[in-house]
């Protein structure tokens, strides 16, 4: 009796409190402590109270749980800095006080006699043979044909010059010399016509030629030098004296033959292939004989290609090659072509070694593993170090080996480090804060756990870290921002304050962080899996990239490579397969799970299908407009189709309680004429669907649409037809209680649940609309949503008032879409048996 005398003074003090607000909300806050009198009085079974004690939280329920949960925030940001720190700060615990580089405070001797490899040392050795190895050369063969095939194309382009001359010498050289010939064909016309004058004063001269070569060229050929027209007239005299006038005419024209294709020859004159060559380097070819010249086209391939499969490194001095080349060419050319074969070796010589980067790996490491291991030996009662002595390599190897390093916690570095992981703990409070403000205490929990994973495997010394598997199972549950920052600052985390190889910790990290982005937008197993082989390439080629330059061999460098993407696309497939667990321990909904849940041929929902169709089309018809809604706000839309096809599943209790399941039968409500009952077997269905749906095992995120998408509505037509009934003699209509007929709620907690509310009540009246216009339909939504928006069920669920317009105008779009026009066919009216026996 205490009891229940404490429990009406309560009520009495939460209605005077609660006596200024809307009376609805009013009465869903005090029937709690109605039903809690009632039970205390021994008048109402204790499970029948859960409805009512899940009812509306009072403004003051819902301030002291956000001053609770602030009060709890620095607790459990404290407590989350304190665990990481201490996990991820391992450098830290384990620091030596005698290390390297420091000086010793006192004399340590040694406690024993000793010889140990000083581990160290020997790496460094190995390291120094390695960078000190002779590198590998080898013939790089596309210079190699490039050379070659330049140098062709320059011989080439001497012998096109060359035809257009024609052959040289023009003439027998028992009438005239070669030099007298090279001098005679290519002097200006007017000493041509000077030396032919001189020669016979009788031979006719040609005016029209005097001052020119015939070819416009007197003017770019020098003039003739004085010893070289003396050796001319003499040896033409000569000729003149020895034969007759007809074979010295002949002589003359074969000259000037020569003379005239030569002219030509020179006017076709273009630059050399290689700059290092002179622009005159045709010319010079000219000046060739037809056996020297062949010469230089067999000679000169054969010199550069010896020299070339000799090998020319970069680097070599250019007096060097030029000796080496002139050497070969005094040996197997005539003295007259040896400068033009100097020039075009030169001119096309280059460098054709390139570094075998394979070979050099393999000979560097060979050239490690020579190197035997560095051996420190002490004898018992020796010093290891003395007092003020600067530790050593040496030293420090002793040291550890007889655990006289005095290793400790390094508390300035670990304060630091904390500090590091407090500001990463907060950024990810503020990104929480930012994007997920409704996250629970065990969304917290699990954050923590697969952070605290990460180090674990570390220490376990596993080869490459799971940040593959964190990025994937926060991006998946949470979302993108999420994944990403946490795998991005545990990657910084794990970079300071533990021993680990960056390359696989980097390549690890790259995969992670691509799991993280795209975790949450995966739709099926085909996805996760194309998502698996991702990253096992990102991470297989960022490993191979990373360690390239290491000097390791190509085939170990490759396998490891292999290894690192078989074991990105094994932590890929490992966070898949923990998905599930994960998502039943700590009731998560995963994009994935909500595609699976809104299959059709699940068990409940072919239930529902088969016991209750009108329902099940009714859910439908609900979850497209709900679906388009969410949509267009930018809402969880795979949680809201899923959450509107669970929705109503409590009406498989009693199927015929709801007219769209009767089929034009008799309505049992008519048949009962008691309002009050009725209304009962209607609120019923929420109640027996979260019955329902904990023995599925649904998600809470999709239970919370069964009794947030009535809320605390009013069952108007049974409170009507209650308030119609003639009342017992003695009693007035106040009797009829409007909590009675009103839904327990809670009323909508979210922007998914308050769209799926606003579609269910909107999708009976849509229905009945048939030749309606769309500014009619628009008109008696807004009519719905508006009394919903006046019955305060919108309170807690985020929408406004601007989002309710555009939810109206997306309900008679999808409702037009239903709607549509069809045409009218004709009727058809069968043929006469006359016609049949006719035809």
């Amino acid at each position: 009796m205490v009891l229940v005398m404490k429990l009406l003074q309560s009520l009495v003090r939460q209605f005077e409190e609660t006596r200024s607000q809307h009376p609805i909300r009013r009465l869903s806050q005090y029937a709690g402590t109605i039903r809690q009198v009632i039970q205390a009085a021994g008048q109402l079974p204790r499970e029948n109270q859960q409805p009512f004690v899940k009812s509306v939280p009072t403004e003051f329920a819902v301030s002291g749980r956000l001053l609770h949960r602030a009060a709890r925030s620095p607790l459990v940001l404290g407590v989350a800095v304190i665990t990481l720190t201490s996990t991820l700060g391992y450098r830290f615990y384990n620091t030596p006080k005698l290390d390297v580089g420091k000086q010793a405070i006192q004399t340590i001797y040694a406690p024993e006699t000793a010889t140990i490899e000083d581990i160290k040392a020997t790496e460094e050795s190995r390291k120094i043979a390695r960078s000190g190895s002779v590198p590998v050369l080898q013939i790089d063969q596309t210079n190699t044909q490039q050379i070659q095939r330049q140098l062709q194309q320059q011989i080439q382009q001497g012998n096109t010059v060359r035809q257009l001359a024609g052959s040289f010498p023009y003439v027998r050289t028992s009438a005239l010399s070669i030099s007298v010939q090279a001098t005679l064909r290519k002097i200006p016309e007017a000493d041509w016509q000077s030396i032919l004058t001189t020669v016979d004063r009788k031979f006719p001269q040609n005016p029209l030629m005097l001052g020119t070569d015939g070819s416009g060229t007197a003017s770019t050929v020098p003039p003739i030098t004085q010893p070289e027209r003396k050796r001319a007239i003499a040896e033409l005299r000569a000729y003149r004296r020895s034969t007759d006038l007809g074979a010295y005419m002949l002589l003359v024209q074969e000259i000037t033959e020569a003379r005239m294709r030569y002219s030509a020859a020179t006017t076709s004159v273009t630059h050399p292939i290689s700059p290092d060559l002179p622009a005159t380097f045709d010319l010079s070819v000219l000046e060739l004989t037809d056996a020297e010249w062949k010469s230089i086209q067999v000679s000169v391939p054969a010199i550069a290609e010896r020299m070339l499969m000799q090998g020319i490194p970069w680097g070599l001095p250019d007096t060097i090659l030029q000796n080496a080349a002139k050497r070969h060419v005094d040996q197997e050319l005539p003295g007259s072509a040896q400068g033009l074969a100097n020039q075009l070796l030169f001119a096309f010589l280059q460098p054709n070694l390139m570094r075998d980067e394979e070979q050099t790996r393999l000979l560097a490491e060979q050239a490690a593993q020579q190197i035997k291991p560095v051996m420190v030996s002490i004898r018992r009662g020796d010093p290891i170090v003395r007092q003020g002595e600067t530790i050593t390599t040496e030293d420090f190897a002793l040291l550890e080996h007889f655990k006289l390093s005095r290793r400790e916690i390094d508390w300035v570095g670990l304060i630091g480090f904390a500090t590091l992981v407090s500001g990463a703990v907060v950024m990810v409070w503020v990104i929480k804060q930012r994007f997920y403000p409704n996250l629970r205490r065990r969304d917290g929990v699990l954050l923590w756990l697969l952070s605290l994973s990460t180090p674990l495997l570390i220490a376990l010394h596993v080869p490459s870290t799971n940040l593959p598997a964190v990025g994937l199972l926060i991006g998946s549950f949470y979302g993108a921002p999420l994944g990403v920052a946490v795998t991005g600052l545990l990657t910084v985390l794990l970079a300071v304050g533990m021993d680990t190889n960056l390359s696989y910790l980097i390549s690890s990290a790259a995969g992670g962080l691509l799991c993280g982005w795209l975790g949450g937008r995966l739709r099926s197993r085909e996805e996760l899996a194309l998502l698996g082989v991702g990253v096992g390439f990102l991470q297989g080629a960022l490993y191979l990239l990373l360690n390239v330059a290491s000097g390791t061999v190509w085939y170990t460098l490759l396998g490891a490579s292999v290894i690192q993407a078989v074991i990105g696309l094994a932590w890929v497939i490992g966070g898949m397969g923990s998905s599930a667990y994960l998502e039943q321990l700590f009731d998560l909904v995963t994009t994935i799970r909500l595609v699976e849940l809104a299959n059709p041929n699940r068990p409940l929902l072919k239930r529902l299908a088969a016991n209750a169709p009108g329902t099940f089309q009714h859910t439908l018809f609900v979850a497209t407009l709900a679906e388009a809604a969410a949509r267009a706000l930018g809402c969880n839309v795979e949680l809201v189709r899923t959450g509107t096809l669970y929705h109503d599943i409590g009406k498989m209790h009693d199927p015929l309680g709801f007219i769209e399941n009767q089929m034009g039968g008799p309505n049992k409500h008519d048949i009962m004429n008691d309002p009050w009952k009725s209304a009962e077997i209607i609120k019923k269905h929420v109640s027996e669907g979260l019955v329902m749906a904990r023995k599925a095992r649904l998600p809470k995120a999709v239970q919370a649409f069964i009794p947030e998408h009535q809320g605390t509505m009013l069952i108007a037509y049974f409170h009507h037809q209650a308030k119609q009934l003639d009342c017992p003699t003695g009693m007035s209509a106040e009797i009829v209680h409007e909590a009675d007929f009103r839904y327990d709620g809670p009323i909508p907690q979210s922007r998914e649940t308050g769209i799926v509310m606003l579609a269910d009540s909107c999708e009976a009246a849509l229905r009945s609309l048939k030749d309606a216009t769309p500014e009619e339909a628009l008109s008696m939504i807004n009519k719905i949503l508006r009394a919903r928006w006046q019955d305060n069920q919108l309170l807690d669920s985020g929408i406004t008032r601007a989002e309710m317009t555009q939810i109206a105008e997306i309900f008679v779009q999808v409702w037009q879409q239903f709607n549509h026009q069809r045409i009218v066919y004709p009727k058809l009216t069968p043929p006469s048996p006359q016609s049949l026996v006719k035809g």
